[in-house]
């Protein structure tokens, strides 16, 4: 079989031949040229202090949020339709599937965690709600919305099991702390989602709530804030991340052009790239600059007593490989999924399964070059039934307590509602993530040779060319 990293890494790099301005998020989606940049990022207004507003008591997140919607009638129904609230797209129609089916950390598993069903006291502590710990969680009530999350200075505020306020926790001094939110309210959840700093994404982690320049230009030299690109109406953020969906409409999604020209190159030949190129290609060389992250993630190996150390080994999760200045994985891309494992969907345990296949190919005109983190793992699956099982950890009998496996698969299957024949055993699965943060300055990004060279990053011929394209024109 090959190795994961082997099947793509002649292939790593980038097409354009020198400095682009510095973009981020996605690539172009217009033709209209944006003459100043600054033009499409957001003023910030003037928060109103709300020291002197807020008063009372509050035995209860629910409180808090109740005194919220007093003033702001409308934010509580908007909330409990978005998908930080839901945790579930909208129902897909996918070719492998008769019926529609929803995507989403409710429902579905990755290849880190593995699934929230059964576990809701500790993943829900990353919920925009007060109190999710099984399915009778009420979604329609706009009093189960923590507005806290999101607007509390996050010194005041933490959130604890099943997504309620951490014990210990004044909810007067934090309800008066509200104000739009900053990368910290972002950052609790984002930067250390899949289990701590840097696990998942690699290229957002703790390292970008004081970043320098050098590390994100625009969060460093610009001290942008997370929605000057994610920008919101009606407490709908834009971006979405394709690991929890299928099929994004362009329209949710953050791009480069919406601050900047789509041919922003004082040289044409530059400019000719920009088609079948992202400008994360070039403008993202590394990842995991400062912080490293996670590449690696092995369950088959936990449970047993050998010592725990945060980056190699913890009894409870198994083994990992962490990996600094992490170098992208490159794909054909058009923002959409060919395929997302849905729970239930069958594997062949002897070649690895992917967790999701980003779509998009050299004849697609929707497609560009893009950057991406692989992370392998090895992770439960019915060896019967032969499809991934999800287990309960964290919840009450779960691994995290007892160490037994089949005990927590058993627990998992009944969360799920999946049959479990009562055998296991381990599977590889790939997980793929877009790389769009950590856009460095100009002067460090990818130049000529690091992709028209011997041994550059791209491997031409997987990426469908019959060699490199310096050699012989074409897209």
């Amino acid at each position: 079989m090959k190795q994961p990293r082997s099947f793509w890494m002649v292939g790593l790099g980038a097409i354009l031949l020198a400095i682009l301005a510095p973009l981020i998020a996605f690539w172009p989606k217009t033709a209209e040229a944006k003459e100043d940049p600054w033009a499409g990022v957001p003023i910030h207004p003037t928060h109103v202090d709300h020291a002197d507003i807020v008063s009372g008591e509050f035995a209860s997140g629910q409180d808090v949020t109740r005194a919220c919607l007093q003033c702001h009638e409308e934010s509580g129904e908007q909330m409990i339709h978005t998908t930080h609230f839901t945790w579930e797209s909208r129902p897909y129609n996918v070719p492998w599937r008769d019926e529609p089916i929803t995507i989403g950390k409710a429902n579905q598993i990755n290849n880190f965690c593995i699934g929230a069903q059964g576990n809701e006291s500790k993943c829900m502590s990353c919920h925009t709600g007060y109190g999710w710990s099984d399915k009778r969680f009420d979604f329609a009530d706009p009093a189960n919305v923590d507005c806290l999350a999101c607007h509390a200075d996050t010194s005041t505020y933490a959130k604890g099991e099943f997504g309620n306020p951490a014990p210990g926790v004044d909810l007067l001094a934090a309800a008066r702390s509200v104000r739009a939110p900053t990368r910290d309210n972002c950052g609790k959840c984002h930067f250390d989602g899949g289990g701590g700093n840097g696990v998942k994404h690699g290229d957002l982690d703790e390292s970008l709530y004081f970043p320098s320049e050098n590390l994100d230009v625009h969060m460093g030299g610009l001290n942008f804030l997370c929605t000057d690109c994610h920008t919101t109406r009606d407490h709908t953020i834009k971006g979405r991340m394709v690991a929890d969906n299928y099929s994004i409409d362009p329209a949710e999604q953050v791009a480069c052009t919406d601050c900047h020209s789509g041919q922003p190159h004082p040289d044409e030949r530059l400019n000719l790239h920009t088609d079948a190129v992202a400008c994360q290609t070039c403008h993202i060389p590394n990842i995991a600059v400062k912080d490293p992250t996670k590449v690696a993630w092995d369950w088959s190996t936990a449970g047993a007593d050998r010592g725990d150390d945060h980056y190699t080994y913890l009894k409870i999760k198994g083994s990992f490989v962490y990996e600094r200045n992490y170098q992208p994985t490159y794909l054909w891309f058009n923002g959409n999924l060919s395929y997302r494992y849905l729970l239930g969907d069958k594997i062949d345990p002897d070649q690895p399964t992917f967790i999701n296949q980003p779509a998009g190919g050299i004849n697609d005109a929707r497609s560009k070059i893009f950057p991406f983190k692989l992370h392998v793992a090895k992770q439960p699956y019915d060896t019967v039934n032969r499809y991934l099982l999800q287990p309960r950890t964290a919840g009450e009998g779960g691994f995290w307590s007892t160490f037994d496996w089949l005990s927590a698969l058993t627990l998992g299957a009944q969360d799920t509602g999946m049959k479990f024949s009562g055998q296991y055993g381990f599977a590889e699965t790939w997980m793929y993530w877009p790389t769009t943060h950590m856009v460095q300055p100009k002067e460090y990004s990818l130049q000529c040779d690091a992709c028209h060279a011997d041994n550059g990053r791209l491997d031409w011929e997987e990426l469908g060319y019959p060699g490199d394209p310096m050699e012989w024109g074409g897209r």
